[in-house]
């Protein structure tokens, strides 16, 4: 039985569809019964680096935005749905996974037209517009947060991630972290991203941060972004403060590993810091209708996260500090943390989609 999943554009949909299809290997299914349907994006390049089939949708007219006028463009819609009808019927697909995104609406009407279950998942703690529509057609929604908003028949089931970080443990891999970075044993380290894209405004706040910060010794560790990496590589030379600077990395364990606190967005990467008991400064991003800021606030609201708007980046120094400084805060904060923790979704979710036909 073949298993289609939609996912495209950033690694918090791409990353966790991923995890998903592993998910399925581990319980039998080949690998060439697993296809992934998206855009041009970073799925492009992560699903057929993984071995597995990739249908590239031309989906270009509906890339700028999830709003209501892109549900309403019929002929970009139906061209793609047919697409993905006759690919679909063609390998024999029984179950179809959305993940949320542009790319779930052809999929989504492909799915409906050919009987197929249709089953969603969304990362968020309010659902964007692809989910919000589909939810009311789909088998079931799978959510990352009690209560999610926007969606009918949810099912609480968390964020997958990948293997390497459900079975985490800082302990074991926090010396060969250590090595891997080049970092010193003693400063804690502060990691730093925005995203598999990396996130300007957050690598400008950290600029600031290091030339302003008069705490306690601590050194930083950065995923900037492949697009600002070289940027932010040569400003790095200059400071006082150690700072190690990284384009991306595939690795992501042993980035938390290394890490004692992190500053991020509140995407789908929040799974991952829950997972791994990292005290987190999150910084909401404000695009997307603003479900960032909705898991921003479930996780303050849960004492696991210090919230930071992007108006207020200037404060960071001020707003880290007392985190440095506290080690019971942050002992506090990692035993949060492991409440919101779902290690298990990827395993999860891929039996449900295989009880979904028998």
């Amino acid at each position: 039985m073949t298993y289609a999943i939609a996912a495209a554009g950033t690694g918090g949909h791409v990353f966790p569809a991923l995890a998903v299809a592993e998910a399925l290997l581990t319980r039998g299914v080949a690998r060439s019964d697993v296809v992934f349907f998206g855009g041009d994006r970073l799925e492009a390049t992560v699903y057929p680096a993984e071995g597995f089939p990739f249908v590239q949708l031309n989906l270009q007219s509906l890339r700028r935005s999830l709003s209501p006028r892109n549900l309403s463009l019929p002929l970009v819609l139906s061209r793609g749905a047919r697409q993905v009808q006759r690919d679909m019927t063609g390998r024999g697909v029984r179950v179809v996974l959305g993940m949320g995104s542009y790319v779930t609406v052809p999929v989504g009407w492909a799915a409906r037209r050919a009987g197929i279950p249709l089953f969603l998942h969304e990362q968020n703690a309010e659902a964007g517009l692809a989910n919000r529509f589909f939810s009311r057609l789909a088998e079931t929604t799978f959510v990352s947060f009690a209560e999610t908003r926007g969606v009918h028949r949810q099912m609480l089931i968390g964020n997958p991630i990948r293997e390497n970080l459900a079975g985490f443990a800082r302990p074991q891999l926090r010396r060969q972290a250590m090595d891997r970075y080049g970092l010193s044993p003693g400063p804690l380290v502060i990691g730093v991203f925005g995203g598999s894209l990396g996130a300007g405004v957050i690598n400008q706040a950290i600029t600031s941060l290091v030339q302003q910060w008069a705490g306690p010794p601590i050194q930083i560790l950065h995923l900037a972004g492949r697009a600002h990496e070289d940027d932010m590589r040569a400003t790095s030379q200059h400071t006082a403060v150690p700072w190690t600077v990284l384009g991306f990395e595939e690795e992501m364990q042993y980035f938390y590993a290394a890490c004692d606190i992190v500053i991020a967005r509140s995407g789908g990467a929040v799974a991952e810091i829950a997972v791994t008991g990292t005290p987190a400064v999150l910084v909401p991003g404000t695009f997307g209708g603003g479900h960032q800021a909705t898991n921003a606030t479930r996780f303050e609201s849960a004492g696991a996260a210090v919230v930071v708007t992007e108006n207020r980046l200037g404060a960071l120094p001020q707003i880290l500090e007392p985190l440095v400084v506290d080690s019971r805060l942050r002992l506090n904060m990692a035993e949060s943390l492991k409440e919101l923790a779902h290690p298990n979704a990827a395993a999860d979710l891929a039996r449900e989609l295989q009880d979904a036909h028998g």
